[in-house]
């Protein structure tokens, strides 16, 4: 990309949108089939899982609208930043108080910042997005998210090795990813991003191995095992990176510690080889 592009996209930063949604249980419910809970009901009044709100504001784009990866076209709220491989990097949250189901929620979205950089793996923009879901009595949740698009790669192109996850854990289990799973949280989440049910474009367009389980569907998993281990824990606040894509070829672990004294724990994946796949903080207000 050009060095001027930094400031053609400043136009966007500080762009706002609003969405608005009522929790409704049928979503809730796939997601709990989906993720093999053993309890799957809900009723109106109980809290929405950390997370879940990933389930609702889906404003689905016309079948026109879209582009080649299955994404509505950029220009409009996100930037069309002219990078063909889009990722959701990662996100920090602050849940302030509990998301009610049967509630109407508001979301206000704002383009926090654009940044254009070239790494090693060629040249890398970062969008983040910052959105305030509220209830009539204010505020309720903060999340930044951030999205990174990347070039496709090339012979000429050096990736930076992977890092190794932590091989002390104090609970883990093991998730055999495949096309049903990974279908299932799309049509869920209405992410038509075709790089996770479409094996063809995932392996001849954007030249992965296999199709790629979605960023936000291994952290849910990594506060899936927390709330497994500390069922009665109150989370404030939670924030995740991703470190290297996870492919539906192989299985890989969710790993997790005991909170410190500060409450914190940490969780992340690791594919079979042990690299570091996701990095993640959980902040516990109480366990």
């Amino acid at each position: 990309m050009q060095k001027n592009s930094q400031q053609q996209f400043s136009e966007w930063i500080g762009k706002t949108q609003s969405a608005s949604s009522t929790l409704t249980i049928a979503p809730m419910e796939g997601l709990a089939a989906t993720l093999d809970r053993n309890n799957t009901t809900f009723s109106l009044g109980d809290t929405l899982p950390p997370l879940w709100h990933w389930l609702y504001f889906l404003e689905p784009s016309k079948q026109s609208e879209l582009a080649e990866d299955g994404h509505p076209h950029r220009g409009d709220f996100l930037p069309p930043i002219p990078l063909p491989r889009r990722m959701w990097a990662g996100s920090r949250l602050n849940f302030i108080r509990p998301l009610v189901v049967g509630e109407a929620i508001e979301r206000r979205s704002t383009i926090q910042s654009i940044k254009l950089k070239q790494g090693r793996s060629g040249s890398l923009g970062f969008v983040c997005v910052a959105h305030e879901l509220s209830d009539s009595s204010g505020v309720l949740l903060i999340e930044e998210h951030d999205i990174v698009y990347r070039d496709m790669p090339t012979g000429n192109i050096s990736a930076q090795p992977p890092l190794k996850a932590d091989e002390e854990h104090d609970f883990a289990r093991t998730v055999t990813p495949d096309p049903v799973l990974l279908f299932r949280y799309s049509a869920l989440t209405f992410n038509g991003h075709r790089i996770h049910y479409d094996r063809a474009y995932a392996k001849d367009v954007e030249s992965y191995p296999g199709l790629v389980v979605h960023g936000p569907l291994l952290a849910t998993f990594l506060l899936e095992l927390l709330a497994d281990n500390y069922p009665s824990a109150t989370l404030s606040g939670f924030s995740f990176k991703a470190m290297k894509p996870v492919f539906d070829i192989e299985s890989f672990q969710v790993c997790g510690t005991k909170p410190d004294n500060t409450g914190n724990a940490k969780l992340w994946i690791a594919d079979n080889a042990g690299n570091l796949c996701m990095e993640a903080r959980a902040e516990l207000a109480s366990t």
